[in-house]
């Protein structure tokens, strides 16, 4: 999993790494495959994704991300691509819902900012 924040309150604990660490690597690398295209980083770097679940039980999963700006023009394409990758690649039925955290830059990938000159 990616290192977000030193801000712990800004870290993203993702449920799926303490009870499928091996999914949880695998829906990463799927998530980096969803792009914002205003920004041109995708949804880890940016860390949009804030929960991952994944309920073997039931054989579903949820995710939970936020989006940069709370009228992102590109919600509803950036939500379903995300929920996508994670269905096809945990092979699960997967909901997603959209957070209400306020994004900011320090939620980003360390080392994204840097790339961008703001860190």
């Amino acid at each position: 999993m990616p290192k977000i924040s030193e801000d712990p309150t800004k870290q993203a604990i993702w449920t799926i790494e303490s009870t499928h660490p091996e999914l949880a690597e695998e829906a990463e690398t799927a998530l980096r495959d969803v792009i914002d295209p205003e920004i041109g980083l995708n949804v880890i770097e940016l860390g949009l994704i804030r929960e991952v679940e994944y309920n073997a039980a039931e054989g579903k999963a949820n995710v939970r991300m936020i989006m940069t700006t709370p009228f992102c023009p590109y919600a509803p394409a950036l939500l379903d691509m995300a929920r996508t990758k994670v269905e096809e690649t945990l092979t699960v039925p997967t909901t997603i819902e959209m957070g209400m955290d306020l994004w900011d830059m320090s939620f980003m990938e360390e080392g994204t900012g840097a790339e961008w000159g703001l860190f």
